[in-house]
This record gives structure tokens, C-alpha cells and sequence, in this order.
């Protein structure tokens, strides 16, 4: 558990306090949306009794101590939402359609649900979109109106919502408030939070991967591979080595580091010498243990989030520079921790989630 919250939930609680339905992309083995629940439960108020809605929910129950329901059993979910006295759809990027339609569909049903039989419904720390389809554009304007509040990670998504005529509150990423670390890594490993994306192909791959096995060498530091999620990320450096894609001199100084939680990711962020992240989260967590950062940003959020905080980051949909110059880019911020007033003003900006919570009757 992360220091600063005594988690509540499981069936000790129920009893004694109101239920609300915690929903997201919860117990998917993605260590980001576990750090939202995270944030999420220690904001919680003390009246107010967790249920979540999980995929593995024995991990959940055990790192969190709640209850849980199957979150991909829509029925499932309907039925401990009739249990609940409130929803609170918790963090990311719900209400969008690149996933698919369907997953558009299940919170927006899960909202109107909520709002036939009289539960208020938050949306804490969402970001909107993408709204790829013109009907979901239209469906999402059209429930927004149903919601009691909601606060939104980004001024993109909130000036969105503005624009549809609903009111909001404007933060930052919630995962901002959750406890931060101090740094004890110079001379430590370089720790990677890469994922397989459509704009990195074979000689984008093999550019970056041969200024890291230059970093690494002339530093001479381990590289640690962090799948952040375990399910997409696992394997990555397997897959990369046996594409030829990984220079021999990366490869003796690499190995996958499998870990399952956020303070877990956090405490390797404050022994590392540098962090490179693609995950945005990854990014957050590492800045949050005052880490050396440099992000890779294959979504814009990643770059915004980045731009946040003054830490350099590389546009992987424009073309890569040469190995040299990403080198030397890598090079200037090894045991280089970030300045802490912009993380400062990050975490000052992600309190606006806390105050939507206290708007729960």
C-alpha cells in the first residue's frame, strides 16, 4: 500500500457507511490505472465505502483491501450498482471510442443507470476523448448534462466540456497526489518504461535502441525493462533482441524487471539515474520520486504532461534525430533530477479531485 492511506473496503466497512461504485480500468495489471485507484481511494471520504469494479479482482482485494465485482460482466456490474448508493466513473480516459464503441457504450449506460434511480454520478479526473465517431460525440454531449460534477485531468478535455455548456472542474492528473519520494539513485540503473507502438517501427526501434546501448555503455549503468502493463509490455525486450533490433552491448546490460504496483514502480523511480518513459504514468510516478526523467511521447498527452514539467521529451510521430544528437539528449539529464517547482505545481493542481469527492451527499 501507498504510505498515507489506511484503505478501507473489503467487508469490515460496508456496515458502517455508504456504498459507492468505484468504476475504471481497475485490476488489468496496468500499474498507471492501479495509481489512479490508488489516488482515487485516498481521496475517498471517510463516509463513503469502496465497491470496484475489477478484472483480477483477487489482486485488487489483497493490495487494496476492497470489495470488487467483474468489471467485464456488464451485468455483473449493473447489479453491485443497485447495491450503491453513487458512481464515480475514476480516472483515464473513459469516455472515449478508440477502444471501441463498446467500451463508449458500457459507462455511458452505466451513467444513465445510475441517474434513472436517483445516484449521483462523478466523473473524477477523466480525460475526454478520443471521440473518434461522430456519434459518440454526440452521445457523450448528450450525457453530460446527466452527470452531478466532474473534474478533468486536462484544460483540453475541460475546455471541451465548457464548450458543450456544462460546467467542470479543470486539474491535473490525479495520480499528482499521491505521496511523493525523495531520490537516492545517482550512478543508478537506467530504467525504461517502453511499449510497442504503430510509430515505432524496425529503424525507429533500432535508432533509439542504439543511443541507449551508447548511454548505457559510456555511463556504465544497467538498464532495467519495466513492463508497466503487464499484459502489453511483458516481453518487449525479448521480442526487440530476437528482431535483431537490440545492439549486443544494450543486451548484456539489460533484463526485464517485473514488478506489480505503484509503489513498487515508485521506489525503483528513486533509485534510478534516469527514467525513460513512454507511459504517461510512468512519467508522473517517476517525477514523483524526484527522478531524472526524459519522455517519449507516442500520444499528445504524454508531450502535455511532459511540457508540464519541464522535462525533455522526444516526439515519436515526428522523424527521430540521429543516434548522436538522442544521446546527448539522454545524456544531459543522467542524475539530473527535474526542478520540483513545476511537480509541485502539478500536485497543487490534482487537489481539485479531492474537492469534487467532498460533493458526494
Amino acid at each position: 500500500m501507498l504510505p498515507g492511506r489506511n484503505y478501507r473496503g473489503g467487508g469490515r466497512a460496508m456496515g458502517a457507511s455508504r456504498l459507492v461504485l468505484l468504476c475504471g480500468y481497475y485490476g488489468e495489471h496496468n500499474i498507471g490505472d492501479d495509481a489512479l485507484l490508488a489516488a482515487l481511494l485516498q481521496q475517498l471520504p471517510p463516509a463513503w465505502t469502496p465497491l470496484v469494479t475489477g478484472y483480477d479482482q483477487a489482486e485488487l482485494e489483497q493490495r487494496f483491501d476492497v470489495a470488487t465485482c467483474p468489471r467485464r460482466r456488464f451485468k455483473a456490474v449493473l447489479a453491485a450498482l443497485g447495491r450503491c448508493d453513487a458512481l464515480i466513473l475514476g480516472g483515464g480516459s473513459l469516455l472515449q471510442d478508440s477502444t471501441s464503441w463498446r467500451s463508449l457504450l458500457y459507462y455511458v449506460l452505466l451513467i444513465g443507470a445510475a441517474r434513472l434511480t436517483g445516484k449521483p454520478v462523478l466523473l473524477w479526473g477523466q480525460g475526454l476523448g478520443p471521440l473518434r465517431r461522430r456519434a459518440s460525440r454526440l452521445l457523450v454531449r448528450l450525457v453530460l448534462p446527466l452527470v452531478t460534477a466532474s473534474s478533468w485531468r486536462d484544460p483540453v478535455s475541460a475546455a471541451q466540456v465548457r464548450q458543450w455548456g456544462v460546467a467542470c472542474l479543470e486539474g491535473s492528473d490525479p495520480v499528482w497526489s499521491l505521496p511523493p519520494l525523495a531520490w537516492q539513485g545517482a550512478a543508478g540503473p537506467i530504467v525504461l518504461c517502453f511499449r510497442s507502438s504503430p510509430l515505432l517501427g524496425a529503424s525507429q526501434w533500432r535508432l533509439l535502441l542504439e543511443a541507449l546501448a551508447h548511454l548505457a555503455t559510456s555511463g556504465d549503468r544497467q538498464v532495467l525493462w519495466l513492463p508497466f502493463h503487464r499484459g502489453q509490455d511483458t516481453g518487449l525486450l525479448e521480442r526487440l533482441r530476437a528482431e535483431g533490433l537490440v545492439p549486443e552491448t544494450l543486451a548484456v546490460r539489460s533484463r526485464e524487471c517485473q514488478l506489480t504496483s505503484p509503489e513498487q514502480a515508485m521506489e525503483l523511480f528513486a533509485g534510478a539515474g534516469l527514467v525513460l518513459a513512454m507511459r504517461l504514468h510512468g512519467l508522473i510516478l517517476a517525477a514523483l520520486a524526484s527522478a531524472p526523467c526524459c519522455a517519449l511521447s507516442y500520444d499528445p498527452k504524454v508531450a502535455a504532461a511532459a511540457s508540464a514539467i519541464d522535462c525533455p521529451c522526444l516526439d515519436l510521430e515526428a522523424p527521430l534525430p540521429p543516434v548522436s544528437t538522442v544521446a546527448a539528449h539522454w545524456q544531459a539529464q543522467l542524475d539530473r533530477p527535474l526542478e520540483p517547482g513545476p511537480i509541485t505545481a502539478q500536485r497543487q493542481a490534482a487537489r481539485v479531485h479531492g474537492a469534487l469527492l467532498q460533493r458526494l451527499p
